[in-house]
């Protein structure tokens, strides 16, 4: 039963010494830049292009459509839980407090999975823009070291160096960083406007003939793969323990970010495979390659300028969500407590943000983008899934008149979005279901192995029953 402890809600604040809370700096316009930073940038600038060309033919507009539900599922159980409990964690922290220690850990374990790799995804996709930025100009750099090993290259030496600056950036800590993120959201929005306009003045319709090319299971298949561009409403729940006023600042942001980006998601989508046969789209640069075929050089070039720019706050934003599930994990002892030091000076878990941009680098290095992104969604999907089942239990143990904010025909949503996110990911590949079992089996054996002793739950458990078996040896004389 000790895999089923849970930690009470009020824990946090009366266990944790000052040195391991984070600073409330945070408002409504930067968890809503957060989210927006997180969310518009791969689904637009790099999985558009291959949902399209791999999956969806112009259905993949469709695709955003079927995500942008699910993701919208999701995000209103996300608020309820995020308002409830406003502690640093996100669905690892939710379910730890509903559903037990042994399924938080490996929630947790999925969200590292899903933001570890979807960052790494990022740094990609940044790199192959910048190739296109370069090329745009007629310079090229050596293929090795622009493209993985898979890829037919050496190293991905841009996707390498652009996570350990944004770490640099976080390091320094959210106030500092969500100044940063405000100027790159902007000129992303800016970039995205651009093209909508320029690009929708060039439509063929021929190009969205036909407009289901492999059916309409293709654009189900397209929703799986581009989901994990709908995390940024997560980031923004990530960052419960860092926000001013939680109960009313978290819903708002989450559903703001989460409702600006699904309607720029299927515009582009629409535009994108109206320019150009979506045959073409295979690229980790859409946009880009879409424009230059279309002989717009100079909004091919504003386009990867903006892509630079939009990209790299969604790799702020994940980094960001990643180093603070784990930061959480580690407070609570299912990983070495030492690795949620929090910097003297910026009040930013430093030694996890670093540990975090190390790993990213790696991945956004040597892996293909392909691989990286379905491994991301299913890490985010298996977390979704029973994040939905911990709101249930939460309103088992709060009556739902206390709850700051309530999901909507609760509990009927709860379940539809444990379904929706359970479908998308059985509609992923058996390849990606059998590495994602060999992650949690790994994850299993570091709880076993480490995280089930040193919890912290479990050592206040031992403690307790040390005090009680010690009492009756220190009887008061009559």
């Amino acid at each position: 039963m000790n895999l089923l402890r849970r930690k009470r809600m009020d824990l946090q604040e009366q266990s944790d010494p000052a040195y391991r809370r984070l600073s409330k700096n945070l408002g409504i316009v930067d968890l809503t830049a957060l989210g927006i930073g997180a969310t518009i940038g791969t689904g637009i600038f790099v999985l558009t292009g291959i949902a399209a060309a791999r999956y969806a033919g112009p259905a993949v507009a469709l695709s955003f459509v079927i995500s942008g539900i699910a993701a919208a599922l999701a995000a209103l159980v996300d608020a309820e839980m995020a308002a409830a409990v406003p502690s640093a964690g996100s669905a690892y922290t939710y379910a730890y407090v509903t559903l037990g220690e042994f399924l938080a850990w490996m929630v947790g374990w999925s969200l590292v999975l899903g933001y570890g790799v979807a960052a790494g995804a990022v740094a990609s996709g940044w790199s192959a823009y910048l190739a296109s930025l370069l090329a745009a100009a007629r310079i090229y750099l050596p293929a090795g070291i622009m493209s993985s090993p898979a890829q037919g290259g050496v190293i991905n030496l841009p996707a390498i160096l652009l996570p350990l600056f944004m770490t640099y950036f976080l390091i320094r800590g959210a106030r500092q960083g969500a100044v940063f993120n405000r100027v790159v959201v902007m000129i992303k929005l800016s970039v995205v406007l651009v093209f909508l306009a320029v690009g929708a003045s060039r439509i063929n319709p021929s190009n969205w003939q036909p407009f289901f090319p492999l059916g309409v299971l293709g654009a189900i298949k397209g929703a799986a793969v581009v989901f994990f561009a709908y995390i940024g409403f997560d980031a923004v729940a990530t960052a419960a323990e860092e926000v001013k006023d939680p109960q009313r600042n978290l819903p708002v942001g989450i559903i703001a970010s989460l409702g600006i980006s699904t309607i720029l998601y299927i515009l582009v989508a629409l535009v994108l495979t109206g320019l150009v046969s979506y045959k073409y789209l295979d690229t980790a640069a859409p946009i880009a390659q879409a424009l230059l075929a279309a002989g717009i050089r100079w909004g091919s070039l504003l386009v990867s300028l903006g892509a630079l720019a939009g990209l790299a706050s969604v790799l702020f934003a994940t980094i960001f969500a990643q180093s603070r599930i784990l930061f959480a994990m580690a407070r609570d002892g299912l990983l070495p407590s030492w690795l949620a030091a929090v910097h003297a000076v910026y009040q930013s878990p430093y030694r996890i943000t670093i540990g975090v941009g190390l790993f990213v680098s790696l991945v956004g290095g040597f892996l293909p983008i392909a691989t990286i992104a379905e491994m991301a969604n299913i890490g985010i999907l298996s977390a979704f899934f029973i994040t939905s089942l911990a709101v249930l239990a939460l309103e088992k143990k709060i009556p739902p008149e206390k709850l700051p904010f309530r999901t909507p025909f609760s509990p009927y949503l709860p379940v539809l979005s444990a379904l929706v996110s359970a479908y998308l990911a059985f509609n992923l590949s058996r390849l990606t279901w059998i590495r994602f079992t060999v992650w949690l089996a790994l994850g299993m054996v570091i709880y076993f192995g480490y995280g089930y002793k040193y919890s912290l739950l479990n050592q206040t458990n031992e403690l307790s029953s040390a005090r009680t078996q010690i009492r009756p040896v220190f009887k008061r004389r009559p």
